[in-house]
């Protein structure tokens, strides 16, 4: 019996074993037929080509965004992948050694590194990417001449920005998607560049944005932006000047700025709209909304007299002393000569004839703590305080009434400023003229759209009376013009320490705010600098570059000087004649020109100018600057 159940458990044990192993080998055969199939099919996968991303003809049209003229700010225009398919030249040296050897000068990279990339590819490999249409059509027809089939080229809708960093914050960038990613360029995404209908096979045509702005008074503008912050090595620079009746921007001004065409190589700093995405302390500039709103309110008359002694004192009923230094001992003041001093005292004092909540509703009612709604993406709305708020303090009413404990946007202070220059209606901002369709009809044409009253045309008329004697006596005296008069407001700001805390003792934004002409006002004008070395003070470094910009402002526009019979002004900006252009040593500078001032070059019998297209001159070739040889040809493409 014993014997017997040794037997039988023995060969169960044998049996368990050998199912046991016959598992295990077919679950080992399974695993090799799954990794056998996987090489199957990835060999099978590795002999084909890799064939480029077919891109068929745009469905939509990308509209253009001109200048308040016409004048071409950004446009479309075509760029091209270049790529070769592999297979159809892997096995042949010395072809692959002749193409790379030929195309890589074309190209301007190295030939090694042609030769490197198709032999690193088993089917589709890009050579260069986003090569211009002047670049394309040479290249396309080498390959074609030299029977190069396996070069393949892919048509990739882009932008050209031709005046490149020119209001480049306003006008924004467009990525590869054909999106855009900034400024006007993104907020009007839909007007540019409509969503195409899924039942049409119709090119959707995107609508033309005609920018308030004014091209040529951007570029004058800038210039002395730029002169600016080389002389004052400031870290930033804002300047807006703005129609005052009708709210539409004519300049625009945010550096650093970048070169839209070279978008992805700038730096972060350059990429920041100041004047919308910022928000600072205003400091002395504020001063004169202070007045206006205390002044509405029949806290302050002309007449009445406050005395600065250097500081603003006021004790609380718990026995503490707030204390608001001012830079001089400038005696007894009217409101008037407040301002003209910019006394800090007298504001302070001025600040103690209004209660905290209706001064805060007053400062909100002129647009304060809120978007102005301009047509650019980010704009900040500031901030200011509410008196329930904890960081509300006795201190807080005299301190907002100076410019500090207040954070606003550029955009905000001219808007608010435009009540002042408006007998006291403020204008909703604005940077779009009209908009149109492709054929040139009318899609929308911009209104003066007026916002609530926010002082009476008596307090409107009183700010702009003491603006202009700060102008004519007191701290803006370097902006006085003479023959024209100016009302004007500088302010210098301590900014925040940020390692610190509290105030930098070397950080400060100077500014100056601008109405003229003071007899019938037209313009608003804004000038920030921030963090200049050496010298500060508004009055001192901004107050002169109102002048000089108001100077260009005045004579582009042709307002009237001195008693001078008044020249209207249409707001056609007249642009430069053919006449203009002139070939000499080198080549000049053809984009943004039109085909009406080329026509007149086709006369040149020493050079060959090739006109493509219609519109304006989007591409050129050879680049400015190029030396210019006899039978020279020029390839314009316009757009």
């Amino acid at each position: 019996m014993k014997k017997a159940y040794i037997f039988i458990f023995g060969w169960k044990n044998f049996l368990n074993g050998f199912f046991k192993i016959k598992q295990l080998v077919f679950f080992f055969i399974c695993c090799g037929l799954c990794v056998l199939a996987i090489l199957v099919r990835y060999a099978k996968l590795s002999m084909q080509p890799v064939t480029p991303i077919s891109q068929n003809k745009p469905v939509v049209e990308r509209g253009s965004i001109v200048d308040r003229s016409g004048f071409p700010l950004a446009v479309q225009t075509n760029f091209y992948h270049v790529g070769v398919s592999v297979k159809n030249i892997r096995d042949n040296e010395k072809l692959k050694e002749k193409f790379s050897r030929d195309i890589a000068p074309r190209l301007g990279i190295e030939e090694v590194n042609v030769l490197n990339a198709i032999n690193n590819s088993r089917g589709f490999t890009y050579l260069k990417k986003k090569i211009s249409q002047t670049e394309y059509e040479s290249l396309k027809e080498f390959t074609d001449e030299h029977n190069y089939n396996f070069v393949s080229y892919e048509k990739i809708p882009g932008r050209n920005y031709p005046n490149h960093a020119l209001a480049s914050q306003l006008i924004g960038y467009m990525g590869d998607d054909g999106k855009g990613l900034a400024g006007i360029e993104f907020s009007q995404q839909q007007i540019l560049s409509p969503t195409p209908r899924e039942d049409s096979d119709e090119v959707e045509q995107g609508k033309n944005i005609f920018l308030s702005i004014d091209a040529n008074l951007q570029y004058k503008l800038e210039q002395i932006c730029h002169r600016v912050m080389n002389e004052t090595q400031a870290e930033g620079m804002m300047l807006l000047a703005a129609d005052s009746n009708t709210g539409e921007l004519l300049s625009y001004i945010s550096l650093p700025s970048v070169d839209l065409n070279e978008y992805g190589s700038s730096s972060e700093r350059a990429r920041i709209d100041l004047p919308s995405m910022t928000m600072y302390e205003p400091g002395s500039v504020f001063k004169i909304f202070t007045v206006g709103i205390v002044y509405d309110e029949h806290g302050i008359s002309p007449n009445n007299s406050f005395l600065c002694d250097g500081m603003y004192e006021r004790r609380l009923s718990n026995g503490e002393t707030i204390r608001i230094r001012c830079l001089e001992h400038h005696g007894w003041c009217t409101p008037k000569e407040g301002l003209m001093y910019s006394c800090n005292d007298v504001l302070g004092q001025i600040s103690d004839r209004i209660g905290e909540d209706r001064f805060i509703e007053r400062i909100r009612l002129l647009g304060f703590g809120q978007k102005t709604g301009v047509e650019l993406p980010g704009e900040t709305p500031g901030s200011v305080k509410d008196t329930t708020s904890p960081l509300w303090s006795a201190r807080s009413k005299p301190t907002i009434a100076i410019g500090q404990e207040i954070s606003v946007s550029a955009l905000q202070m001219v808007q608010a400023a435009t009540a002042i220059a408006n007998d006291g209606v403020p204008v909703k901002l604005t940077f779009i003229h009209k908009i149109t369709n492709k054929d040139g009809t009318i899609y929308y044409e911009h209104k003066p759209e007026e916002k609530a009253r926010v002082f009476s045309k008596n307090t409107a008329d009183y700010i702009l009376s003491c603006m202009e004697t700060v102008a004519k006596e007191g701290t803006g005296h370097r902006a006085n013009l003479g023959d024209i008069a100016i009302g004007v407001k500088t302010g210098t700001a301590q900014m925040a320490d940020k390692v610190n805390g509290g105030y930098s003792d070397t950080d400060f934004l100077s500014s100056c705010m601008a109405i003229f002409p003071v007899e019938d006002p037209e313009i608003v004008l804004y000038i920030v600098v921030e963090k200049a070395k050496g010298e500060t003070y508004g009055g001192r470094i901004v107050a002169p570059v109102i002048g000089e910009a108001a100077d260009v402002i005045i004579d582009h526009l042709g307002m009237s000087r001195g008693g001078a019979a008044s020249l209207e002004h249409d707001g056609v900006i007249k642009l430069n004649s053919s006449s203009n252009i002139v070939i000499g040593k080198t080549v000049p500078n053809f984009l943004g020109k039109s085909k009406k001032d080329l026509l007149p070059l086709m006369e040149r019998t020493d050079i060959k100018l090739n006109i493509n297209g219609s519109g304006w001159v989007v591409s050129q070739s050879p680049e400015a600057g190029s030396p210019v040889t006899e039978n020279m040809v020029i390839e314009l493409n316009l757009e």
